[in-house]
């Protein structure tokens, strides 16, 4: 007696076969434990450039979006996470994950956090959300990539919206703290740039003291000089949200308040953007922040890397970062820039309401490619680590 063989089953068995083939690019997240951005409280004041929520969420949006992607090319991604509470603990989860296999590293950390784990292993570390400029200028390291906006990036988005809107005279309000000083030297930088001028520079303070209510009141603050805008320098966000129209002339704030600069806002209704916010709203039930936009690209940059190389192993999914060219919904490819590692990408102004603009502005030129006028330039850099 014969049997007939389906056709179909040849190609199955082939398929099969070649998922038995199959690598899976190991990853592992790794982020603070009991993490005070993610407080209630804040997260309910819902600041402008401040997570909303656990970067676990949106990279979950980008594996699920990419399932289909990484099942044609029989490939996979096994995503882990990791909470750790100090520089240490990072340093030993990044070396504990890399003997386990894992081929890129995913951090959602402070500064020093971060470098203890880009200095622990050595594979590539996707940095999610630090904006400081340092790990991309005299702190970086070479395997060290970042989805999140410099704070350079940021400020020189705003710098071109002043100079196009002709808001040339800037009066500039600083917190106290070590970070708020650093962010303030990166704006007037952003300002020399660019040809902005720094009427004068004045530091707040939120205090109940009534000796130093000149330090806390915006009508004082504002007062006694003349400008075309107020930039508010204020990584705490409490302050800056209390500015917009109370100056003490009427005049646009711009900074850590009124307009901002930031990677995302859900209110982006451009280039695919409110179908990408649509799918995250429907599965987290929240706005997507900026945070969540960097966590899904390093989502899709997973997917991109494991695909490229579907067989791996994990030495083969760690070269394809520094070459991944991506869509992230802003009109144009992004991709990481070999000097610093940082993701070239356009920038969105919001007021919190809607995108008002984005950023490099019309008009803005470059020998190259129009991105690196966010961020620092490649003669302007000071990473001497080698790509």
């Amino acid at each position: 007696m014969r049997f007939l063989v389906p056709v179909f089953v040849p190609a199955l068995l082939l398929a099969l076969a070649s998922l038995s083939q199959a690598a899976t690019l190991k990853a592992t997240l790794i982020v603070p434990q009991d993490d005070a951005r993610l407080e209630r409280s804040r997260v309910e004041r819902a600041y402008l450039g401040h997570p909303g929520g656990p970067a676990i969420d949106a990279l979950k949006v980008a594996l699920d979006e990419g399932k289909f992607e990484l099942d044609a090319a029989g490939a996979a991604v096994d995503l882990a996470t990791v909470e750790v509470a100090g520089a240490d603990a990072a340093k030993a989860a990044a070396a504990a994950a890399e003997r386990g296999g894992a081929a890129v590293l995913l951090t959602d950390l402070p500064t020093e956090w971060t470098l203890a784990v880009a200095d622990a292993v050595k594979l590539p570390v996707l940095n999610l959300s630090d904006a400081a400029d340092r790990l991309r200028q005299q702190d970086c390291r070479a395997r060290l990539f970042h989805l999140m906006p410099s704070e350079r990036m940021r400020s020189d988005a705003l710098a071109q919206y002043l100079v196009a809107r002709k808001w040339t005279r800037v009066l500039l309000l600083v917190g106290s703290t070590p970070q708020d000083q650093q962010r303030a030297a990166t704006v007037q930088a952003s300002m020399k740039r660019y040809g902005l001028q720094a009427v004068a520079s004045r530091p707040f303070k939120r205090t109940a003291d009534p000796r130093e209510r000149e330090l806390a009141n915006p009508l004082l603050l504002t007062g006694g000089a003349t400008y075309d805008a107020v930039w508010v320098v204020d990584s705490d966000g409490e302050f800056a949200r209390t500015l917009p129209y109370q100056t003490s002339l009427p005049r646009p704030v711009v900074g850590d308040a009124g307009l901002v600069a930031l990677a995302w806002h859900a209110q982006f209704e451009r280039f695919g953007a409110p179908q990408v916010s649509r799918r995250f709203a429907r599965a987290h039930r929240r706005p997507m922040t900026a945070h969540d936009w960097t966590a899904w690209m390093a989502g899709k940059a997973l997917v991109a890397a494991a695909v490229a190389a579907p067989k791996g192993p994990a030495a083969a999914f760690a070269q394809q970062i520094p070459k991944l060219v991506l869509d992230g919904s802003k009109g144009t490819n992004l991709d990481f820039r070999p000097w610093d590692g940082q993701l070239r990408q356009t920038m969105l102004l919001t007021d919190g309401q809607g995108v008002i603009a984005q950023a490099p502005v019309d008009g803005v030129l470059h020998p190259s490619n129009v991105l690196d006028t966010l961020g620092a330039d490649a003669p302007e850099k000071l990473c001497k680590a080698s790509r």
